[in-house]
């Protein structure tokens, strides 16, 4: 089960990572944006590439095994 789940958490990870280096104009992540544009301002879109990137390393790491296991 944490295939299944690191995966789509890494498919997640790596849209708000395309999305924030890319500066889409689709509709989840404008909406995404207009929220946390209150507290980062101009570094909005740089957030969102850090936390891309950390949610695709993370869960990669959970879907292998590594974090997150049965001890």
């Amino acid at each position: 089960m944490a295939i299944l789940w690191g995966t789509v958490m890494a498919l997640l990870g790596l849209f708000l990572l395309v999305s924030a280096t890319l500066q889409t104009n689709f509709v989840l992540y404008q909406l995404l944006v207009a929220r946390s544009q209150l507290l980062w301002g101009i570094h909005v879109h740089l957030f969102y590439q850090a936390i891309g990137a950390i949610l695709v390393i993370l869960s990669l790491l959970w879907a292998s095994g590594v974090i997150w296991g049965k001890a």
